[in-house]
């Protein structure tokens, strides 16, 4: 559930040594330069800092720790994602297996998931350091495509997984199901299926709500679908989506999050749910969504005309 779990603090790591790593886009230099500021700032503090050994040589930084494969985070108390949201994204992959809270500093250009903005870093920093942030449990999805010959695809995302055809030219038929039900059949570029915090990414662009993340609940978008009814779906949290490939049709491919793509040939079966796993996220302030959203997206509060006096 996206609960918020109050951190003096949150977990900290099972030993006297405090430790944080860092999630960067190195080949970016304000990002590098940023940081090596961070690790600099923990480092003084007494952390313990890693950083990715692909990404150690750019920082340059003594006293770190280069750390390689899907284990990176384990035993850490927190993890830094400074960049984007796609660095954001790749954190996530590190730090929710090990359960590690992760927080997003935003580098980028809207950095819809990270919580501070670069403004915001030393101050980031020094709560970090003072423990005094909150975790929120954002909900995830986990998905497994079946395809021929007993081949099997298994994955996960945080905002969305989405079932596209592979051939710009052609259209993609689909079946869809849910909860053990047919629902329709759909002609169309592919289907979204996303979480509340992936609501305002790629489920948002192909016409889908707005869903407040502590909302527990999946969603399904149709992508420029050729049907009668192509309406954007909410469910419960406990449903199960069926996209079926059609055997007569073209190959489509499945994405997870933007980052983890596969084939899918005709007849493929993918299988979405709830994910077993949430992303543990950090908080340093108390903010309603609803400034988030008007900031993120620059929305006209003062009306398209502005203010009148």
């Amino acid at each position: 559930m996206n609960a918020t779990v109050p951190t003096g603090g949150a977990q900290a790591a099972p030993s006297s040594v405090r430790s944080a790593l860092l999630v960067t886009h190195t080949g970016r230099q304000r990002s590098t330069d940023h940081a090596r500021t961070v690790a600099a700032d923990l480092i003084e503090a007494g952390f313990g800092v890693r950083v990715i050994a692909e990404e150690a040589d750019d920082l340059d930084l003594p006293g770190v720790s280069p750390v390689d494969g899907p284990d990176a985070a384990v035993g850490v108390e927190i993890v830094f994602a400074l960049g984007g949201d796609g660095t954001f994204l790749r954190a996530a992959e590190l730090a929710r297996p090990a359960k590690a809270p992760l927080l997003g500093i935003n580098l980028g250009k809207v950095g819809f998931l990270a919580e501070a903005e670069i403004g915001d870093l030393d101050r980031a920093v020094r709560q970090v350091v003072a423990r005094e942030y909150t975790v929120d449990e954002r909900l995830t999805l986990d998905v497994r495509a079946e395809l021929e010959h007993g081949v099997v695809i298994d994955s996960w995302a945080l905002n969305e997984i989405s079932v596209e055809k592979g051939q710009r030219a052609q259209m993609l038929e689909l079946m869809v199901d849910v909860d053990g039900r047919p629902l329709s059949r759909y002609g169309a570029d592919g289907v979204v299926c996303a979480t509340p915090t992936g609501s305002t990414a790629y489920a948002f662009s192909a016409g889908g709500p707005v869903v407040w993340p502590e909302v527990e609940a999946l969603l399904l978008v149709p992508i420029s679908a050729h049907a009668l009814f192509s309406r954007p779906l909410v469910t419960a949290p406990s449903s199960t989506f069926v996209i079926t490939v059609d055997p007569y049709t073209t190959f489509a491919v499945l994405c997870c999050d933007g980052r983890r793509v596969y084939d899918l040939p005709p007849g493929a079966r993918v299988t979405v749910r709830r994910g077993d796993l949430p992303v543990r996220v950090v908080r340093l302030h108390p903010r309603p969504f609803s400034d988030r959203l008007v900031a993120k997206f620059d929305l006209p509060v003062n009306g398209w005309r502005g203010n009148r006096r």
